[in-house]
């Protein structure tokens, strides 16, 4: 084989430019950029991150405690170790406002306390006061407020006005526009108020056993070791239950996020490399079909196979590099093009900018992918005999290439496999979408030639209509449009409907189940000696059906068997930060308990507790394991003696964690309790409730309900876009099918107006075939989408699936309406060319 020769082919085919590839290169440039732009704004998100972490966590280590504040050890460290330190307590109250006569308006509201030294790093923006001091001076005795502009509106407050949290008074001062650290304060279930801490002395609201976690923020000196401190801090407060973050990682919630969902996104973009890598394999099939006799020639001349494989190797290699360059090109810009809808989405701010990783690994994408799907039809040039010049043929040789090829491809696969589980961080998830991929490709291409069967039984029934005999017929002539259509729609089609069926599925299950079975509100906060009158209260009220009360308090489990949780039991969500924790002494109303057995009555002996079974089994846990939480800064070590079922898919109480009686009710704790009732009856009773208590909070399950469903909203609607990008490359494969048909399009209308048909009919006949083939996709992505939304569904979140009519309609009609969109735009020209010439050119 000669290199020079085969380079020497390609260069006098290249100088044909872009003709037959226009749907390689765009095809390519796409999926290419829709990688590298969702990577750069990864990029950008953490680089984000990084560079506010200080700002975002409101130093440059901060301290949490939960339910107390740090003791005088404890602050003798942090003062020895730090230049500046801000206290910050964060809770949820209870705003409440008093409007005219006695009518009261109320609202729940996450409720920050700070001293003077807040915020240590970053800036807070207000409306109505220049500077959190100004706007917390008292004026005739009243302490002042900031408020979210959402609260405000809610209690239909104005500057000046005032409203009281607990029992103390306080005058909304400023309208709080942003907030430094509001990315590291985690999921609140309502609008932030913020006031002084020493100004909620005579509230109530911070009183033993109160739901809070307090904040200690460390101003530290430069060139401080962060981890030999981190280090320092969790030997000398192991067993006080601090935890420990610092500027390195400001917002870890945020951080994970913003990796899965990039790692999502980015196997979402290989979606529609797949998508385009059909359009790639047709382009170059088409092309080198067209090119039959020029090949034949060649082989005539003495040409090798190999020789005339690198030459077009070569060739679409060349392209391949044009198209990957294009499409880095345009997914490095696009970021900076969305960068002001980007910043406002976030609380802090995203460094966009160039950077290489993600670049590097489109590109790489990109030439797996081109390479994958172009060494199919290129082999078969091998196949291509001299006596093809002398046949009435056209196209290449059919049937499978050699088998070294079949290998390399296969050996292509597994690499582009390997390589996307190794960038994305998560590789079961990668391997489930790459299953998922080539399990709805070899459903659309069964599908495609199932199409074809049915079109030919289909069409005895249509002898009284031409236009739907001849879509019939065309649709399942051999070498059709069918599989091209098909394939190239299909898949994007496939993601819109998954992302479309696991939407509405965990919508229904939040705001359509839960309210059938979920109490009406979560009253915390209360106080021991206020539990007796609060459950006589909502006895004797008629609009109350249930109320459920039990003792809260919060830990942090941080040994298992006298080893370090997570070094048994890894990363489980159950050891992430603090869980509620509570005691009885009888096992809670509907309990199922799976394994061992609950202590007596009146048990008084060392510490034990009952364990969630499920998750149990997740962790690793047996019967008589020993569990040490970390219960208000004190360890409390306890063996476990039964498992039971736990249920949080109906909102009602449940703890993983319930220990026996003796062991907690010495420890300063207050109350939880759910209350079913009547909705009617709701407003009235949650009134009379915070005249009477006013330290207790009302958690309205139906507002919190609407935050998860707000977040979900924004997750479906990121996974949308990437899934349109998608579907976008199946529409870019669709025209370019269509292009390539056209020709056979125009000898096809020239044979039907010769034989009397009109153009009405012709062009009913296309619009026909596009729209069959179209819903065709639709129907096949709609299971596709199915399958994959109940194996999300019940395997993911162990949850019930329900098909969603809708959705479904929504993506045949859509597939029908794209096909014949795209196969009407190359309609018009075979109806405009007369006949004669056409039938001429092919005596």
């Amino acid at each position: 084989m000669s290199l020079r020769m085969a380079a020497r082919i390609a260069r006098r085919e290249l100088r044909g430019g872009l003709s037959g590839f226009r749907v390689f290169v765009m095809c390519l440039a796409l999926g290419v950029a829709a990688i590298a732009a969702v990577g750069s704004v990864r990029s950008g998100l953490e680089q984000g991150l990084a560079d506010e972490g200080g700002v975002i966590l409101g130093g440059d280590a901060e301290l949490k405690f939960t339910y107390r504040f740090a003791d005088e050890d404890e602050r003798a460290w942090m003062a020895n170790v730090a230049t500046e330190i801000s206290e910050v307590a964060d809770f949820r109250s209870m705003a409440v406002t008093q409007k005219t006569g006695s009518q009261e308006e109320r609202a729940l509201t996450q409720l920050k306390a700070v001293d003077a030294q807040y915020p240590l790093i970053g800036d807070i923006v207000l409306d109505g006061a220049p500077d959190l001091a100004s706007a917390f001076a008292a004026i005739d005795g009243v302490p002042g407020a900031v408020m979210d502009p959402v609260l405000i509106a809610r209690l239909d407050l104005q500057i000046g006005d005032k409203f009281t949290l607990g029992t103390q008074e306080f005058r909304l001062a400023a309208s709080l526009l942003r907030e430094p650290d509001a990315a590291g304060s985690g999921f609140g279930l309502g609008p932030r108020t913020m006031v002084l801490r020493k100004d909620l002395t005579q509230s109530g609201l911070l009183e033993p056993g109160t739901l809070f976690e307090s904040k200690y923020r460390l101003r530290l000196a430069e060139n401080t070791d962060l981890e030999g401190l981190k280090t320092v801090a969790i030997e000398q407060f192991a067993d006080k239950g601090v935890r420990w973050r610092d500027m390195r990682n400001g917002a870890p919630g945020i951080s994970r996020f913003v990796e899965r969902i990039g790692a999502f996104l980015v196997l979402v973009g290989l979606a529609g490399l797949a998508v385009g890598g059909v359009g790639i394999s047709a382009a170059v099939r088409t092309y080198l079909e067209s090119k039959t006799e020029v090949i034949a020639i060649l082989k005539t001349l003495g040409a090798e196979g190999r020789t005339i494989f690198a030459a077009y190797f070569i060739q679409i290699g060349v392209l391949t590099l044009f198209g990957i360059g294009l499409g880095l090109i345009l997914g490095a810009v696009l970021p900076f093009a969305i960068a002001p809808l980007l910043a406002a989405r976030f609380p802090f701010p995203i460094d966009i900018s160039f950077y290489a990783a993600p670049l590097i690994e489109a590109a790489i994408y990109g030439a797996l992918t081109a390479l994958l799907f172009t060494l199919w039809p290129l082999a078969k040039t091998e196949n291509i005999r001299a006596a093809a010049l002398f046949r009435s043929i056209s196209g290449g040789e059919s049937g499978w290439p050699r088998p070294r090829y079949i290998v390399v491809t296969g050996l292509l696969l597994a690499l582009l496999v390997f390589t996307a589980a190794s960038f994305s961080g998560v590789p079961r998830l990668t391997l489930w979408a790459f299953v998922g991929v080539l399990g709805a490709l070899a459903l659309l291409t069964l599908m495609a030639g199932g199409l074809r069967i049915i079109a030919r039984k289909m069409g005895i029934f249509a002898r009284g209509n031409t236009a739907v005999r001849m879509a019939l017929s065309s649709i399942a002539a051999p070498g059709g449009e069918a599989r091209s259509v098909v394939l190239s729609l299909g898949l994007g089609l496939s993601v819109l409907a998954a992302v479309g069926q696991i939407d509405s599925n965990l919508r229904a299950a939040i705001s359509q189940d839960l309210p059938d079975v979920a109490p009406s509100y979560f009253f915390v906060d209360i106080q021991p000696d206020q539990l007796a009158s609060f459950e006589e209260r909502a006895a004797t009220d008629e609009g109350v059906d249930r109320v459920q009360s039990a003792p809260m308090l919060r830990g942090v489990i941080t040994q298992i068997n006298d080893q370090p949780a997570r070094d048994v039991a890894g990363d489980h969500w159950v050891l992430r930060g603090d869980r509620g924790v509570t005691y009885a002494a009888l096992p809670p109303e509907n309990t199922t308990l799976t394994n061992g057995d609950w202590w007596p009555e009146d048990y008084s002996g060392p510490p034990v507790m009952s364990f969630g079974a499920e998750e149990a089994a997740e962790m690793g846990l047996k019967l008589g394991d020993r569990l040490t939480v970390n219960i208000l800064g004190r360890d409390l070590t306890a063996e476990i003696t039964s498992f039971r079922s736990v249920d949080f898919s109906d909102a009602s109480m449940n703890f993983v964690m319930i220990f026996n009686p003796s062991a907690l009710e010495g420890a300063p704790h207050s109350h939880i309790a759910t209350v079913y009732a009547q909705e009617e009856a709701e407003a009235a009773f949650v009134r009379d409730v915070s005249r009477a208590y006013p330290n207790v909070s009302a958690i309205r399950v139906r507002d919190a309900i609407a935050r998860v469903t707000e977040a979900l909203g924004a997750i479906a609607a990121a996974t949308s876009f990437g899934a349109a990008a998608t579907l976008l490359t199946g529409f870019i494969v669709l025209i370019g099918a269509a292009a390539a048909g056209e020709r056979a399009r125009v000898f096809e209308a020239a044979v039907l107006k010769t034989l009397g048909a009109t153009r009405g009919t012709i062009l009913a006949s296309f619009a026909l075939r596009s729209a069959l083939l179209g819903a065709a996709a639709g129907v096949v992505a709609t299971l596709a989408g199915a399958i994959a939304g109940w194996a999300v569904m019940v395997f993911v979140m162990e949850n019930s699936f329900r098909f969603n009519w809708m959705s479904a309609i929504t993506i045949i009609v859509g597939g029908a309406a794209i096909t014949t969109i795209a196969g009407l735009i190359f309609a018009w020209r075979p109806l405009a060319t007369r006949p004669a010439p056409i039938l001429r050119a092919r005596e």
